[in-house]
C-alpha cells in the first residue's frame, strides 16, 4: 500500500468456454470480457521499449529508514522494491487493460465452469534465485503462509474466500474457492510467490527483532548485494534470472544496479536530488514541482522535469478522523469540521491552481456517484434507510465550497450552527461541551511540506473555538502509529484500481475496524457499509459492480469520514536527462511501474 500500505492493483477477468460445458480454456493471460489485447506469443508490451538497454547504476531514495527484510509482515518497516525487485507473483497486470492478466511464474490459467476453483500450471523455468525450481508446494505454502498470524493482516482478509491450495503434481497446483467471486481467479494471480525452503530454514516472521535483516530468497530479476541498514539497500541484477526472456518481463528491469538511498525528510531529499545524489524523483508537492526545480543541474541539462498523464481511478485523498475517538464520534460534528477547510483559496495560493477537489471515493472513474441515486442504486440503499443520513437519497455529492456564491465566512457560521446542535459551544473564546472539555485534537504528519496546508486550516478551526495542533513525526514511527490506530487525524489516500473488489473490505468494513494494520483508519462500523462492499465483491457484472460502487461512494460520502483533499491527473516528474523512457505511455500505472520500463543511454 508507497503509502504501500498495499495498494494492490486488482483487475476481473473471464474466460472463454471450449464449446463443451466441463471445460474452460488455458489462457496465457485474462481479461473482464474475453478478449485480450496482446495474443498467445506476443512479444512485449507496448509501453515497453525494444530499444531499451542493459546496465547502468539507477539510484533511488526513499524517506525514513527500515529494520526488516520481510514485507509481508505487520511490525516494522521494509526497504523500497523488495517487493518488486525479489518476489513475484503468478500472473502481473497489463498497464493499458484496465483488467488483464498475464502469467508470470504460471504459463496457464483454468477457470473451472463452476468458478469455485482456478488451476494454474507453473511455467517448468521458474526458479528461485539459489537455483531451486518454483514449485506448486511453494505455492501452496505462499497462501498458507500468508492466511496465516504470521503475515500482515491485510493478507488475511484479501485472500479469505480462497479456501485453500491443492496440489495436484509439480507444477500445477488448484486453488478452491468458499464462495463465488469473479475476481478471485485474479486475486490468486496476485498472489507473491515465496520459497518453502527457505521460510522453512529461515523464520518467516522475525521474534523481538531476531532475523529480521536476513536477506530473503525470491525468485525476481533482482538479488540483495548490499543492506546499510536504515541508510541504503542495494539491488543487482540476478545474472541467471529465469524469466528475463519472457514477453511480460521484455523490455523492463533494464539496470544492473539499483540503489535506495535513505533521507530524513522530503526538504533535504530534494537538495540531494538537485546535488546529484539520486536520478529519480515523483514530486508530489506543487510548490516544489513550480518554483524548487530549478538550480545548476537544471540549468545545464543535466536534470529535467516532465508530466506523465494517467488514467488511474484517482480514489480519496482526505484528512481522515479517527472514529474510536469519542470527539469524532458524531457526524455532525464531522461535517462542520469540513467546513472550515477552503480548499478554493488553499488551491490557488499554495497549489498554483494545479488540482481537483476530491468528490468521489472513486474520483477521476465512472464508479463515483452522479446526481441522485437511480432504482438500481435505490436496490441497494433501501434496506437501511433508517440507519442512513437522508442526504444519501436526497442530495448529490458536492464539496463544501468557497466559490461564489458560497464563501468561507458563511460555511464557517453553518459550521458554527452544526456544532451547537451538536452540544458544543464557545466560551471565552474555547469551544466546549456541556462537562467544559474543549474541543481539542492532532494532526499527525509524516511530511513537513504538509503544514502548509494544515496552518491556514488550523487558523479557521481556532475561529470556530477548536484548538488543532499538528506535527511532523519521523516515518517509521509515524507508520507505526498509524498501524495502531494511535491519532485523532491524519493525511492519507484510499487508493482505487479500475475494478474495484476485495481490497475495500480492508477500508470499511467492520471487521477491520478494530484490526490493526488495516486500512480502516476512520473506524468505520456499520452493516450498510458491510452490505455493499459485499455487493461489490460479488457483483456479477460491470454494470452491478458500477452500481454497488455508487451507492457505497454516497454512503461513505455523507457519513463524513474525511476532508476531502484533492487529485491530479498525471505524475510528476523530475529525473537525470540521461535517463530514457519508451515513448508509448501505459493508462493505467504508477510511478514507480513505469520507471522498470526505462534505461540509461550509456552507461552511468
Amino acid at each position: 500500500m508507497n503509502d504501500y500500505v498495499f495498494y494492490m492493483v486488482l483487475f476481473f477477468c473471464c474466460l472463454v468456454p471450449f464449446s463443451e460445458p466441463d471445460q474452460v480454456l488455458a489462457a496465457h493471460g485474462v481479461s473482464i470480457d474475453g478478449t485480450l489485447k496482446y495474443p498467445k506469443g506476443f512479444e512485449r508490451f507496448a509501453y515497453t521499449s525494444p530499444q531499451a538497454r542493459d546496465g547502468g547504476v539507477l539510484v533511488l531514495h526513499d524517506l525514513g529508514s527500515f529494520e526488516k527484510m520481510n514485507p509481508f509482515t505487520l511490525k516494522g518497516a521494509a526497504p523500497r522494491g523488495l517487493t518488486s525487485y525479489l518476489f513475484e507473483t503468478l500472473a502481473v497486470p497489463s498497464l493499458d487493460e484496465p483488467f488483464a492478466e498475464y502469467g508470470l511464474v504460471a504459463e496457464d490459467i483454468v477457470l473451472a465452469p463452476d468458478r469455485r476453483s482456478v488451476t494454474f500450471t507453473l511455467n517448468e523455468r521458474a526458479r528461485f534465485s539459489d537455483g531451486t525450481p518454483i514449485t506448486a508446494e511453494d505455492i501452496s505454502f505462499s497462501l498458507e503462509t500468508l492466511k496465516s498470524n504470521q503475515a500482515h493482516p491485510f493478507y488475511q482478509m484479501y485472500f479469505q474466500d480462497i479456501a485453500g491450495a491443492e496440489v495436484v503434481d509439480k507444477r500445477t497446483v488448484r486453488f478452491h474457492f468458499a464462495q463465488t467471486n469473479r475476481e478471485l481467479h485474479m486475486i490468486v494471480g496476485q498472489l507473491p510467490v515465496l520459497s518453502k525452503k527457505f521460510y522453512t530454514a529461515t523464520p518467516f516472521a522475525s521474534a523481538e527483532g531476531r532475523g529480521a535483516m536476513t536477506i530473503p530468497v525470491g525468485s525476481g530479476p533482482y538479488v540483495v548485494a548490499d543492506v546499510q541498514p536504515g541508510k541504503s539497500i542495494t539491488y543487482r541484477k540476478n545474472p541467471d534470472y529465469w524469466g528475463k526472456d519472457l514477453a511480460v518481463r521484455r523490455g523492463m528491469f533494464n539496470f544492473e544496479t539499483i540503489v535506495v538511498k535513505y533521507y530524513k525528510d522530503p526538504v533535504v531529499s530534494l537538495e540531494a536530488f538537485k546535488a546529484g545524489e539520486f536520478d529519480f524523483l515523483m514530486v508530489n508537492i506543487a510548490k516544489q514541482w513550480n518554483r524548487d526545480m530549478t538550480g545548476r543541474r537544471f540549468d545545464s541539462g543535466e536534470l529535467t522535469k516532465k508530466t506523465f498523464p494517467h488514467k488511474n481511478n484517482a480514489g480519496m485523498q482526505g484528512f481522515v478522523y479517527n472514529t474510536r475517538k469519542p470527539l469524532f464520534a458524531d457526524r455532525l460534528v464531522r461535517e462542520a469540521l469540513g467546513l472550515a477547510f477552503d480548499f478554493e483559496w488553499t488551491n490557488k495560493t499554495l497549489f498554483f491552481s494545479q488540482y481537483t477537489r476530491s468528490s468521489s471515493y472513486f474520483s477521476n472513474s465512472g464508479y463515483a456517484a452522479e446526481g441522485l441515486p437511480g432504482p438500481e442504486e435505490l436496490r441497494l440503499l433501501e434496506p437501511f434507510r433508517d440507519q442512513l443520513p437522508s442526504e444519501v437519497f436526497t442530495q448529490a455529492l458536492k464539496p463544501p465550497s468557497t466559490e461564489p456564491p458560497f464563501s468561507l465566512r458563511g460555511n464557517m457560521q453553518k459550521a458554527k450552527e452544526m456544532l451547537e446542535k451538536a452540544g458544543w459551544t464557545v466560551k471565552e473564546g474555547r469551544l466546549v461541551n456541556d462537562q467544559g472539555r474543549q474541543f481539542r485534537f492532532e494532526i499527525l504528519l509524516a511530511d513537513t511540506s504538509f503544514e502548509r496546508v494544515i496552518a491556514p486550516y488550523a487558523v479557521n478551526l481556532k475561529k470556530l473555538g477548536i484548538e488543532m495542533s499538528y506535527r511532523t513525526i519521523d516515518p517509521a514511527l509515524y507508520a507505526d502509529r498509524v498501524k495502531n490506530f494511535d491519532f485523532d487525524m491524519v493525511v492519507t489516500t484510499y487508493g482505487q484500481s479500475q475494478s474495484p473488489g476485495n481490497e475495500q473490505r480492508d477500508y470499511w468494513t467492520t471487521s477491520t475496524a478494530d484490526r490493526k494494520g488495516s486500512r480502516n483508519l476512520a473506524g468505520i462500523k456499520s452493516s450498510a457499509v458491510d452490505a455493499l462492499v459485499d455487493a461489490i465483491i460479488y457483483a456479477e457484472t460491470q454494470e452491478q459492480l458500477t452500481i454497488a460502487c455508487r451507492a457505497l461512494d454516497r454512503v461513505l460520502w455523507y457519513g463524513y469520514y474525511v476532508v476531502p483533499n484533492w487529485y491530479l491527473p498525471n505524475h510528476r516528474v523530475a529525473y537525470a536527462t540521461r535517463l530514457r523512457h519508451p515513448e508509448q505511455l501505459p493508462l493505467y500505472y504508477g510511478s514507480e511501474q513505469w520507471l522498470d520500463t526505462w534505461w540509461f543511454e550509456g552507461g552511468r
